[in-house]
């Protein structure tokens, strides 16, 4: 009986793609620890988990807000849009004890970088001391925050 014959060629062709697709799988991975990182350099840890933030370029919390509400959008993308109406009925509502605060990140997207959001809108509730105890992302209605609101102890002033 004869052995068959193998060409040493064929290996090497499959010993290279092994190789390739080993070393893709690790760029990807190192990649991806790296963006992971960069979200959480604000000290929280990682997508979109709580953490102390600044809810305003001076870095302070109204003095008399109980809850500072930052939402982060755009005045072009639809659900955006919709939130414009959302945060005048907070507004309206909760009277001095939610400020609101909106960050066009079209425009300027260090807000973005601070809070490490991914897409638009995005909501951002701080407490008193400017620690955040709840993000949500795309449209958020009236009724869901104002349940939140309540939730934290928050009295409604009028009706929006």
């Amino acid at each position: 009986m004869t052995e068959p014959h193998v060409a040493s060629g064929g290996d090497d062709v499959s010993s290279r793609r092994t190789l390739a697709i080993v070393v893709i799988l690790v760029l990807a991975i190192l990649v991806g620890g790296v963006a992971w990182l960069r979200s959480s350099d604000d000290g929280s840890s990682g997508g979109g988990a709580t953490g102390t933030v600044a809810p305003s370029p001076t870095g302070t919390v109204a003095a008399a807000a109980k809850v500072t509400f930052v939402e982060l959008g755009s005045t072009t993308c639809a659900p955006c849009k919709a939130m414009v109406q959302v945060m005048a009925d907070v507004e309206k509502a909760f009277g001095g004890q939610v400020e609101v605060v909106f960050y066009d990140v079209t425009k300027d997207s260090a807000p973005a970088d601070q809070y490490g959001i991914q897409f638009i809108p995005t909501q951002v509730f701080l407490d008193e001391n400017g620690v955040e105890f709840h993000r949500h992302t795309g449209f958020y209605s009236y009724g869901d925050i104002e349940a939140l609101l309540l939730e934290r102890g928050l009295t409604k002033a009028t009706s929006p």
